[in-house]
């Protein structure tokens, strides 16, 4: 525990010795930290103040950085909402694992919960396997991509209206993986166009395999600014819609806003033909790119996706909830339909609630499924959704 003032020292060792910790020091000042932490024992968690004389938090922690600090960090300090998430920001940049910031004076419950998210690092790093573009453009190739979906629901009805396409790779020895360990791939070696196609065409064949069972749902597809270089790319889409015979109205396709205007000329008549020819625009993680606001003056979406991070717990932060009121109004406004991602329990399903919010997504809803599960969670939902109605 680092913190200039000993009384605070004093109760957070006691609240921690109550918790079962067996090794609890206590420092009040930056460099005696510092000691600690270059010893042969270095502390597997700091709880830090970050107003101190001398050597204040930040600096600490960009000394922890020098040291190669493989722990974890907990924010204990009486500032302001903001700027404890902005100091949270900030340690995370610095690839050191934050488990969360305390307010003073600390609760023992709240501090019991906190503690409780504390992994050994062994743990937190979990090896990510990297993988090359000859390995992935063979596994496009050789159908090994497969889509898992997950629902969009309407937040006044608990009805299914929609869901999102989520590409996973089924690896022959590796099992499956997940797109952040190639999208980027992808991306850098000019196979993301082939990969959106292969996606679209499958969700296209899952959507009309659904409409057979009685489950008309608007099929999300996630596109990347490389879709856009192709001027046939609207002619494409168009036509493996018609050939699974689903209406474009029943297909969005999401952008994220942070890649969408690199090159405006492509991208616009892109977009402006899909529009044309009835398919939904989405614009994708709203809040936070950077013009965002031009984009939505310049691109015809018809749905905002407020960013995950403006919906889970905003109920308790006033900065996400400002956030997510202002991308809420400002969606509704422009005559558009908003979905919150992030939903993730029955906290964040309330606030929709409260807010009239048009559209959930997120772990308290559902995981993402394959396609062959999606009736048989549509059952279970419809009977659950009666007690998150009342």
């Amino acid at each position: 525990m680092l913190d200039d003032e000993p009384f605070m020292n004093k109760l957070l060792a006691h609240m921690l010795v109550g918790l079962g910790f067996t090794s609890v020091a206590s420092c009040d000042s930056g460099s005696a930290g510092l000691e600690l932490v270059d010893s042969l024992n270095p502390p597997n968690l700091i709880l830090l103040d970050l107003n101190m004389p001398g050597m204040d938090g930040i600096e600490f922690v960009r000394k922890l950085v020098d040291l190669d600090y493989s722990g974890s960090v907990i924010l204990v300090s009486g500032e302001d909402e903001r700027m404890l998430h902005m100091a949270v920001n900030l340690i995370q940049a610095h690839r050191i694992t934050v488990l969360g910031h305390l307010s003073k004076p600390v609760p023992l419950a709240t501090m019991a919960a906190m503690v409780g998210k504390w992994r050994p690092a062994a743990a937190q790093a979990a090896t990510v396997k990297s993988y090359g573009a000859g390995e992935l453009g063979a596994a496009i190739a050789g159908d090994e991509l497969v889509n898992y979906y997950q629902p969009k629901v309407a937040v006044a009805t608990g009805a299914v209206v929609g869901v999102e396409t989520l590409v996973r790779w089924r690896h022959p020895t590796d099992g499956l993986v997940f797109p952040d360990q190639f999208i980027g791939v992808a991306e850098e070696h000019g196979l993301i166009d082939g990969l959106t196609r292969v996606v679209l065409t499958g969700a296209m064949a899952d959507a009309a395999a659904w409409l057979k069972l009685g489950l008309r749902l608007r099929v999300a597809i996630n596109i990347s600014m490389d879709n856009f270089s192709t001027v046939d790319f609207a002619d494409f889409v168009s036509g493996a819609a018609a050939a699974a015979a689903v209406a474009p109205q029943d297909v969005i396709l999401e952008v994220t806003e942070s890649r969408l205007m690199l090159d405006r000329r492509a991208p616009l008549e892109v977009l402006t033909r899909l529009r044309l020819k009835r398919f939904g625009l989405s614009i994708d993680d709203f809040g936070t790119g950077h013009s965002s606001l031009t984009q939505l003056r310049d691109i015809p979406f018809d749905e905002l996706k407020i960013d995950s991070s403006f919906v889970h717990g905003a109920w308790r932060d006033t900065t996400a909830l400002a956030m997510y009121a202002a991308s809420l109004g400002l969606g509704k406004q422009l005559g558009m339909e908003v979905v919150a991602e992030g939903v993730e329990d029955q906290d964040d399903w309330d606030l929709l609630r409260r807010t009239n919010c048009d559209l959930a997504q997120g772990y308290f809803i559902a995981r993402p499924m394959p396609a062959a599960d999606l009736a048989g969670w549509n059952t279970i939902w419809n009977e659950r959704v009666k007690d998150l109605l009342r």
